[in-house]
């Protein structure tokens, strides 16, 4: 194991030289800005728009047979009444006035209708937008501010829950824990064919042998495992880099939520429960996809049980509804224990805090060692199929050789 840190040195080095890491990282944040700037771009553009059709004037006509469009509203905007839809109608289509509108007798039942002068596929839409708001300024008259409020859902709540005669907010609780599924599922994503790949580059340029001759195989593999760790983490950091900045220095430029962090909760014991489980789950996997690359003779080959791998570990977030309502049911405690598809429900019910601790316990012991096998697999896979050109190696190979 001593050219343990040669492996790793050199995996890490030849990657980051490579166009391809690059292009693959940051990917992601170019395509989160390309939508950002056609967002915000989208917006200004609409905003532009709605400032020029709110300072556009137009004549229009009224007739109200429901009665519930005040006078001295119309008047405000400088329409006027008539005394039939015909007439109305007769005054658009002749030019007299831009726009007509007919409030039917029962308006819960009937639609109202709008009438006028086509002025172009967007601005069309003011007749309809000063229909709606004579009906519901002068309603709006008629009533107190508290039941205005009521009827345009307006009213403000402010929500307080107790747990264990504590102030709890479990959603402010949530994020910081959500945060290691979020980071797996994205590693997993951009990096998974990277190490599917990590051992079948030499197979294929075909030297290893030389590699072997001076490289015990161990200390070949576990330099790799480690090495994708740590290339993993560096294309977090190029992917979330821009984003944070970006969001941070255009966050009012885009539109884009804001987020109070000073209202953060840090439950410690789930947090370092969220960040084992993410790591020892990103242990694992690595090794999977190594071991796979390692008994498959080309990438080609190898690339036909990504999928399969991928579906483990995602598939389960077809149950989420179930993993937050029913964490104790059968299926959920399946995929809560079985190692392959363990992490999504793992770290999914820690964030939202229905995964007990001595479940977590038994869940890290259970990923701890089928990560451990999993790197045995991977060594003895890649010691027995380094040479093998031609076919694929099969688990009774592996575990049958000594």
């Amino acid at each position: 194991m001593h050219n343990l840190g040669t492996v790793f040195r050199f995996e890490v080095a030849r990657t980051l030289k490579k166009k391809s890491f690059w292009i693959v990282s940051l990917l992601f944040p170019i395509g989160i800005g390309a939508i950002a700037g056609v967002i915000y771009f989208s917006n200004k553009a609409t905003s532009d728009a709605s400032k020029d059709t709110a300072k556009q004037q137009f004549s229009f006509e009224i007739f109200d047979e429901s009665h519930e469009v005040a006078p001295e509203i119309v008047k405000a905007f400088k329409g006027k009444e008539v005394v039939s839809v015909e007439q109305g109608v007769s005054d658009v289509e002749g030019g007299k006035v831009d726009a007509f509108f007919h409030y039917p007798k029962d308006i819960s039942k009937d639609h109202v209708k709008v009438y006028g002068k086509d002025v172009g596929l967007f601005d069309n839409s003011r007749y309809e937008s000063v229909a709606k708001l004579l009906l519901s300024q002068s309603v709006a008259a008629t009533v107190s501010t508290n039941v205005s409020t009521v009827l345009s859902d307006k009213v403000n709540v402010d929500s307080t829950t107790y747990k264990d005669g504590k102030t709890y907010d479990g959603f402010q609780e949530m994020i910081v824990p959500a945060v290691f599924l979020v980071l797996f599922y994205i590693m997993i994503a951009t990096f998974g064919n990277q190490m599917l790949n990590a051992t079948t580059e030499e197979k294929e340029n075909r030297v290893i042998e030389m590699i072997l001759t001076t490289i015990e195989t161990r200390a070949l593999i576990v330099g790799k495992i480690f090495s994708l760790i740590v290339l993993g983490f560096i294309q977090m950091l190029i992917v979330l880099t821009p984003v944070v900045v970006g969001y941070i220095f255009l966050h009012d430029k885009l539109s884009l939520p804001s987020f109070d962090l000073s209202h953060l909760v840090f439950n410690w014991p789930r947090i370092g429960i969220g960040f084992l489980l993410f790591a020892v789950s990103f242990i694992m996997f690595t090794g999977l996809l190594v071991a796979i690359g390692a008994a498959a003779p080309t990438a080609k080959e190898a690339g036909s049980f990504f999928g399969v791998v991928m579906i483990l570990i995602f598939g389960p977030l077809y149950a989420v509804t179930l993993f937050v309502s029913s964490p104790d049911s059968g299926i959920v405690q399946f995929l809560s224990y079985f190692p392959f598809t363990a992490p999504i429900p793992l770290l999914l019910r820690n964030a939202v805090g229905n995964l007990e601790y001595w479940q977590a316990g038994i869940s890290l012991v259970i990923l701890v060692v089928t990560a451990a096998i999993v790197m045995a697999l991977g060594i003895r896979a890649f010691r027995y199929g380094a040479l093998e050109y031609s076919r694929r190696l099969t688990l009774k190979e592996i575990l049958g050789r000594k």
